[in-house]
């Protein structure tokens, strides 16, 4: 075979593979199922957090992983490095995978809000899709700005496998598009701390190949799940249930 015709092969062979997406949410903080973290700096996984991504990492020591991107935010990048480092891999840092900005309500708990503005916090529940947080962006816009990260990515690897870290409405929003899912369902979907998520992209469209699985994280005391915008909890799956959800 002369060397255009292996080029254009190995093209081809390109142009079938699909891009292959690991979407995995940071492990656990000690904000998680007590307050909105949101974009609040210094918020550092714990103890338990780094015994998880230790595990996930350990996981995927032996996949074939191209790139990693994170979100900016400490937790999101704590995780991202312990994931690369048996690979040997830089973390691109992209704005656009960060957690929600919620405004007035960052730093706040579920409690406060739920008390003080009770209508917002209805309609946040009932109506994510209309959503604006006070002083900060929609839910649309989160969606938006994330799938539109995600269209960079796969465009920069095509039929390559890149590990993306984020937050869990984040990851979310970006099932619910890729299952054709209403944005105002969006909460149907769980996304656990330290969970793995894997989506190939052709060119047809997307395959969600698994959602929240969690098999590899540690058998641990059970800690609250964080709260979730409808107001209920995004606990880690144990072993034996299903992961997804």
């Amino acid at each position: 075979m002369s060397e255009r015709e292996a080029k254009k092969t190995s093209e081809t062979q390109t142009e079938h593979k699909p891009t292959r997406l690991l979407l995995i949410r940071h492990a656990l903080n000690d904000w998680v199922g007590k307050k909105l973290a949101g974009w609040t700096p210094g918020v550092h996984l714990n103890e338990q957090g780094l015994r998880q991504a230790q595990a996930l990492a350990d996981r995927l020591a032996h996949e074939h992983i191209d790139a990693i991107y994170s979100s900016p935010l400490e937790r999101t990048v704590e995780t991202a490095e312990i994931i690369a480092k048996p690979h040997g891999l830089p973390i691109h840092i992209r704005d656009d995978l960060g957690e929600i900005r919620y405004g007035d309500w960052t730093g706040r708990s579920f409690e406060e809000i739920e008390k003080e503005q009770a209508e917002l916090w209805q309609i946040v529940r009932v109506f994510p899709s209309g959503t604006r947080f006070p002083n900060g962006e929609s839910i649309h816009e989160m969606q938006s700005r994330a799938l539109h990260a995600l269209d960079v990515i796969i465009r920069a690897h095509p039929g390559e496998t890149v590990a993306v870290v984020s937050h869990a409405d984040v990851i979310k929003a970006c099932v619910a598009h890729y299952l054709g899912v209403h944005l105002d369902l969006f909460q149907r979907i769980v996304i656990s701390p330290a969970s793995l998520t894997i989506v190939e992209m052709y060119p047809w469209g997307p395959r969600v190949l698994c959602v929240n699985d969690t098999s590899h994280v540690p058998e641990e005391p059970p800690e609250q799940g964080e709260e979730t915008l409808e107001g209920g909890t995004s606990a880690t799956v144990q072993k034996g249930e299903t992961a997804a959800h």
